[in-house]
């Protein structure tokens, strides 16, 4: 089982908020997931995101890809730095 970090979409037409979560691969993007791991509300100024960090990098350890726009925020969010000092701790 390949599991992903990314985007699950909500919101209205043109009135975008989505969901982190950590799906299987095959899973549609909207569809099933294994577990939430966060927001993101693109719209606000400055973009509102919530990452409970411990999961997120949970997830990373066990070997989930995040698409490259997870990828992208968790960068800004320094979740992926903190996950490469474990790594190099190791």
């Amino acid at each position: 089982m390949a599991v992903k970090l990314r985007l699950q979409r909500f919101g209205t037409v043109k009135r975008p908020f989505y969901r982190l979560v950590a799906a299987d691969s095959k899973f549609k993007r909207d569809g099933r997931y294994l577990e939430i791991i966060g927001t993101y509300d693109p719209r606000q100024n400055p973009s509102v995101v919530q990452i409970e960090e411990d999961r997120a990098l949970e997830w990373l350890k066990k070997g989930a890809q995040p698409t490259t726009t997870v990828k992208n925020i968790l960068r800004e969010q320094g979740v992926l730095a903190k996950y490469r000092e474990d790594k190099k701790a190791q």
